[in-house]
């Protein structure tokens, strides 16, 4: 009985050395019924890894806050118009800032804020100019030299982005410094300026619009 079984264990193993395809077959069968599926697997499993990468990345360049609804939703004035446009061109295309952009043209600013590189803009709208008493308003419209100052005081160098606005102290153009404080869509420039659409970007710089017209010296006031 023994030798039988040896020489049946003989008879296998030539077999299976004659054939070792089917050696495989019989000893990972359940390995080559699966083995294709990792490769689905992985495929499907790196196409959500990468949207989901690119989803935070694509959330940071996006403008928030409550005014950026009113905003077109194509043509002019539009995120993708304004996108390829400089700031001062990009402005004039928002109803909302036609005051600012009047005082930009006063001041002759338009085309210094059109080609300067890499700036950020705190853009007061209609509404914020219309918190200054009509006659005061108009003094400063007519005064270029104040204006000019006003207005750079609402400009800063780099375009910055959300995050860095968390606390940040900033140099303007006018040569003083603003402060911005807030998180997630909830920001106020000088604790007095809420940030009503933020992140908007141009050609050459990042836009905020503000509910205030900021002033170059705390507590001063236009005369």
């Amino acid at each position: 009985m023994k030798k039988k079984s040896l020489l049946a264990s003989a008879l296998t193993a030539l077999a299976l050395a004659a054939a070792p395809g089917a050696a495989q077959a019989v000893t990972t069968g359940s390995i080559l019924r699966v083995s294709p599926t990792p490769m689905p697997t992985d495929m499907t499993s790196e196409s959500p890894t990468d949207m989901t990468s690119e989803s935070p990345g694509g959330a940071m360049t996006k403008p928030f806050g409550p005014g950026c609804s009113s905003l077109p939703t194509t043509g002019e004035g539009s995120l993708e118009s304004m996108a390829k446009e400089p700031v001062a061109t990009a402005a004039s295309h928002n109803p909302q800032l036609s005051t600012l952009v009047e005082a930009v043209k006063k001041a002759g600013l338009a085309d210094t804020l059109n080609s300067a590189k890499e700036i950020t803009v705190f853009a007061p709208t209609n509404e914020a100019f219309s918190k200054i008493p009509k006659e005061m308003l108009d003094k400063v419209l007519s005064d270029k030299a104040q204006l000019t100052k006003i207005l750079s005081y609402h400009v800063v160098e780099g375009k910055k982005t959300p995050e860095e606005l968390t606390d940040a102290t900033l140099s303007t153009l006018a040569g003083g410094t603003l402060t911005v404080k807030g998180s997630g869509e909830d920001y106020m420039v000088n604790d007095e300026a809420k940030v009503l659409c933020g992140n908007i970007q141009t050609a050459n710089a990042t836009v905020y619009v503000i509910d205030a017209v900021l002033l170059p010296t705390a507590g001063a006031s236009p005369s």
